[in-house]
């Protein structure tokens, strides 16, 4: 399954904060992530230079989320006299992270999960001192009950009448792509992105098409969960039934609303691939060094599935999101 949309270069949205990256920077544990070049992938898949953003080790977590739930917690907590307690739901990586940095901040997180997360993704947000509570339904199921909690959510999606928190998460993704601008000498012909509920493909599309870029943005899904595919096709939000798949932290049947006009608008291509397909992008990426999870090896497989059709390629940019350890599933 694939979607092109060959206008949304021309499509412009607002600039992010530009005050994330100084809070990052001035966190303990940060340290750009690495941009590693793969000579043997690129030639296999037919590009010039391919690269990979490695966020295996992101603020002493396995996985980029830290960058989102970091700011927003902050933000959340600006202000703030009393206890609180943070609550979140989550597929494993964000309620992690949200966990982390509640409690470095001094605060309790409350953290919901659907049915599928993996035992030692639960016992490692456990591990953050955090309550968990596994709900007996899907991702959209969790963020309900979540929300409907005790407490303030800190949410990585948005609907009416929620939305300043998730744009905060957002936001704080940003500074990955401040990193590549940083890292790679010149501007990339194509940037491949996991998509979930899409905020952090939100983050990304708003980082290119604040200005004018050639760069074209291509989304991966699992063929099991594939809303923002099926909403793309649509042209309109659309909620789609999931099944079972590796990559637990896609596992999403509803796009994020606030996500929504940037996926809608500025996405070039969109892809869904199988397990199988997930399967060997992390071996091969192990082969070369890169341990990614299934989620981060997701873009592999999506630029191999859809490559005859983007055309002559220079620079790509994988963004691989979680290292193995961020998901016992895919090792």
């Amino acid at each position: 399954m694939t979607f092109l949309r060959p206008a949304a270069r021309d499509w412009r949205c607002p600039p992010a904060s530009g005050e994330v990256r100084d809070f990052h920077a001035g966190l303990p544990a940060y340290a750009p992530t690495p941009l590693t070049e793969l000579p043997a992938l690129a030639t296999e898949t037919g590009v010039e230079r391919l690269f990979v953003k490695d966020e295996s080790q992101r603020l002493g977590l396995p996985a980029f989320k830290a960058l989102g739930a970091s700011w927003a917690v902050h933000r959340v907590l600006d202000g703030q006299t009393g206890p609180v307690t943070i609550t979140t739901a989550t597929d494993g990586n964000h309620g992690r992270a949200v966990a982390r940095f509640a409690r470095m901040f001094g605060q309790r997180a409350h953290v919901f999960v659907p049915r599928n997360v993996h035992p030692q993704a639960i016992e490692a947000i456990k591990a953050e001192q955090a309550e968990v509570t596994v709900v007996d339904g899907t991702y959209d199921d969790a963020v309900r009950r979540a929300d409907e909690a005790d407490g303030i959510l800190v949410q990585d999606m948005g609907w009416p009448g929620y939305e300043e928190i998730p744009n905060w998460i957002v936001e704080g993704y940003g500074t990955l792509c401040a990193e590549i601008d940083e890292q790679l000498p010149e501007e990339p012909d194509l940037v491949v992105i996991p998509v979930g509920v899409g905020s952090f493909a939100q983050a990304v599309i708003t980082h290119y098409r604040c200005r004018d870029s050639r760069t074209r943005l291509l989304a991966v899904e699992p063929d099991t969960a594939a809303c923002v595919l099926h909403s793309l096709e649509a042209g309109e939000l659309r909620t789609t039934p999931t099944g079972s798949t590796i990559m637990a932290g896609l596992n999403c049947g509803t796009p994020s609303a606030t996500a929504w006009p940037f996926l809608h608008n500025g996405l070039d291509a969109a892809v869904a691939i199988t397990d199988a397909e997930c399967g060997q992008a992390i071996r091969d990426l192990h082969a070369e060094g890169v341990h990614s999870g299934p989620c981060g090896a997701a873009p592999l497989a999506g630029l191999r599935a859809i490559k005859n059709e983007l055309g002559p390629l220079g620079t790509v940019v994988l963004i691989s999101t979680e290292g193995q350890a961020a998901n016992p599933q895919g090792a």
